[in-house]
């Protein structure tokens, strides 16, 4: 297969799979290649998403190190032989490649949760609280390249998967713009908990002993709970966690964080509170 010039997060997850199987097997990257009759930088390729795989080679590769778990293996499959080129391609060399990566892996995702602190998450935003977040960015954007972040923003929300966002009530009063603009946020935040797919839970101040939500996180699941992914926000972009062992911390904090907040109908008493102070 041809070389890619630059894979996607979900084409390197992919060798990232490839390589843990082959190390828990306790093979070199040279025997690898050489059960495929191919070059160790063949294999190297493959195992760094720069070179697919085809679903023949993949099933070789996994009865080679002798991986009996036939979900996964036609999850890996399934990675491996999709082709589909989503709306976000519209925007490849528009915008950095970590918002393609994170259009990607919630186009594939089965749900979503979502741990919120100082901003509403994106995927709940209006265009004009989009805009003031977006636009106190330092360098400053161009006009452009601010009008690219809205859009590809405005068509990440457009998600049907189960979606839980948990949002602490500091991004609910903190105002990234002006009364009118957090206003027509909470009606939006309102009107959104209703829909069936989207549950939104609030963490109050008035709450003891809580120091459990110190970061922003997504939580978005894989068709197995081994392919999930935790995304963090980063310098230059956005962090992919997929290691198991941070999986599980990750998975233990976000229900830490579940049980503490409001239930749903509290936390849409506290949201029309705090719309009505405005």
């Amino acid at each position: 297969m041809v070389q890619r010039p630059e894979p996607t997060a979900r084409q390197v997850r992919l060798g990232v799979e490839l390589r843990r199987l082959r190390e828990a097997a306790g093979l070199t990257a040279i025997q690898s290649a050489a059960l495929l009759g191919a070059s160790r930088v063949q294999i190297s390729h493959i195992e760094s998403g720069l070179k697919g795989v085809s679903e023949e080679r993949l099933r070789r590769l996994a009865s080679h190190y002798a991986c009996t778990d036939t979900e996964f293996i036609d999850a890996l499959v399934e990675m491996a032989t999709d082709r589909t080129r989503g709306w976000w391609e519209g925007y490849r060399g528009l915008l950095p490649t970590s918002f393609l990566d994170l259009s990607e892996l919630e186009h594939h995702a089965r749900f979503l949760r979502h741990v919120a602190i100082l901003y509403v998450p994106g995927l709940l935003q209006t265009e004009d609280y989009s805009r003031a977040v977006f636009s106190s960015r330092l360098p400053e954007l161009t006009r452009s390249e601010l009008e690219l972040r809205i859009q590809h923003r405005k068509a990440r929300q457009e998600f049907t998967v189960p979606y839980e966002a948990v949002i602490h009530e500091a991004a609910l009063r903190i105002r990234v713009s002006d009364r009118a603009t957090s206003r027509a946020q909470l009606a939006r935040l309102l009107e959104l908990s209703e829909a069936d797919h989207i549950t939104v839970r609030v963490i109050p101040f008035d709450l003891d002993g809580f120091a459990r939500a110190a970061s922003t996180m997504t939580y978005v699941g894989g068709p197995l709970p081994k392919l999930d992914t935790v995304v963090r926000d980063a310098l230059h972009g956005s962090a992919f966690i997929d290691s198991e062992a941070q999986l599980n911390t990750y998975r233990t904090s976000f229900r830490k964080v579940e049980a503490a907040s409001l239930d749903p109908e509290q936390s849409r008493e506290l949201i029309h509170r705090l719309a009505k102070d405005l």
